[in-house]
């Protein structure tokens, strides 16, 4: 019950649970300023790429996975390829939680000190408690119940908000608004798809891969698919959570772009709510805020219970033996560790833009590989697993330790992301592994 809401969501609260966790900061904050700042194509990550693997997951991954009846993904790993490989998927996995819930925590802060001059040190350690407060108190069903009124809330808010902005634009017309967006916005910031060069097609796809990719071999992803009452509804509430996601999350989108037009300049950070403080009536813009509030909450319980769970169900046991009564405790326990760590990084870490990236690509590159492979081959042996995630994750970390954005940086004259070319080792490494192992022995009459 804790992890998996004792596999019974049915579809509208499979769905609602899916889509209410992917509507984070992300999409809400982060996207918005990003495509105030960049144009169209910095949606390429939220929420394209994010809406774009739900559908993949519904399509060719939910079913199969469903059908294996798993708590967690370092079960998935520990059934297809062995114990070693299930405590290296979980410490693989685990590190790109910590930005994506950092994330939140900034995002989240940075609203609340827009709105009510709450100082942003102080906001992110209060939306840090408060986050983990209600993960703590019931799991997975928790998570879901709250999860369905606060995707409510969320598609409220931004009905409300994008009405009035657009309408506003429009002088009292909302088809005036839209046009006036398309007609006034610069022509360079209307491009979704970067055409100039071919690094900056190759950059442009690189992210939209890392996101759409990237999510797949997610504890946050796979506990719903796993919650889902049958293998049918998980495939049906991932596609269909996907596509909603594309759809609602194009408002945000527009917001950003409507930003420019209506507040030149004056807004850097934090457009919708500054968007929503300028343009709606006082009780309107409570009400978004709420919505907004709900909507970031949903993602981090979700994102704290994910890493907590892998840790204390794939990782544990190993260190500990068997937990017995004492599992329910060591996941809660978990969940206050992954909050500090998380909080630790809000405090440290970079633009929120480059920590969710990181997030993404941190599983893209070390997990997708062996997951893609175990879900749709059998695979023969443990090492093969081993080897693609120690051979992405090596490439990719060589990269952000050196700080070069391209594969190989300067001494390379073709702008490839390491994140792709980490992937492709990855693969090989897996390959080579496979058609290296011993051949069984025949059994024996």
């Amino acid at each position: 019950d804790y992890l998996v809401a004792g596999r019974r969501l049915s579809m509208p609260l499979a769905f609602a649970t899916l889509l209410a966790t992917w509507f984070g900061a992300g999409t809400m904050l982060t996207a918005a300023d990003e495509v105030r700042r960049g144009g169209l194509r910095m949606a390429a990550l939220e929420p394209v790429g994010a809406g774009l693997c739900l559908v993949l997951a519904g399509v060719f991954f939910a079913e199969r996975l469903w059908n294996m009846k798993l708590l967690t993904l370092g079960d998935f790993f520990a059934r297809r390829y062995g114990p070693r490989a299930e405590v290296l998927s979980a410490i693989v996995m685990i590190p790109g939680y910590f930005g994506w819930i950092a994330v939140q925590f900034i995002a989240l802060a940075g609203m609340l000190e827009l709105m009510v001059g709450l100082p942003m040190k102080v906001g992110i350690a209060t939306v840090a408690l408060v986050g983990m407060g209600y993960t703590l108190l019931g799991g997975m069903w928790a998570v879901t119940m709250t999860d369905a009124l606060q995707l409510a809330l969320l598609a409220l808010g931004l009905l409300i908000l994008g009405y009035n902005v657009l309408d506003h634009l429009g002088s009292g017309e909302l088809a005036a608004g839209i046009a006036r967006l398309e007609a006034e916005t610069p022509s360079a910031k209307l491009i979704f798809v970067p055409r100039e060069s071919r690094g900056a097609f190759i950059r442009w796809l690189g992210v939209i891969l890392v996101a759409s990719l990237g999510n797949l071999p997610g504890q946050d992803l796979l506990q719903r698919i796993f919650a889902a009452k049958d293998a049918a509804t998980a495939r049906r509430a991932c596609t269909l959570a996907g596509t909603a996601y594309v759809l609602l999350g194009a408002i945000p989108v527009l917001l950003g772009l409507a930003a420019d037009l209506l507040v030149p300049g004056a807004v850097d950070k934090a457009v919708l709510p500054a968007l929503a403080s300028g343009f709606l009536s006082p009780a309107l813009a409570f009400v978004f805020a709420f919505a907004l509030a709900s909507a970031v909450l949903s993602t981090i319980d979700s994102a704290l219970l994910s890493p907590s769970a892998v840790f204390a169900q794939n990782v544990l046991p190993h260190l500990l033996g068997k937990r017995g009564e004492k599992a329910l405790s060591d996941n809660r326990w978990a969940v206050v560790a992954v909050t500090a760590i998380s909080l630790t990084v809000a405090y440290v870490g970079e633009s929120a833009y480059e920590l969710l990236e990181t997030a993404y690509e941190i599983g893209f590159v070390g997990l997708f590989v062996p997951l893609a492979m175990g879900t749709f081959t059998v695979p023969r042996r443990e090492a093969s697993a081993l080897a693609a995630m120690l051979a992405g994750a090596a490439v990719w970390g060589a990269h952000l330790i050196l700080d070069w954005e391209t594969f190989l940086g300067p001494h390379l004259s073709v702008a490839l992301p390491p994140s792709l070319v980490a992937v492709a080792f990855g693969f090989a490494a897996f390959v080579v592994s496979e058609k290296t192992a011993p051949t069984p022995a025949p059994a024996a009459p």
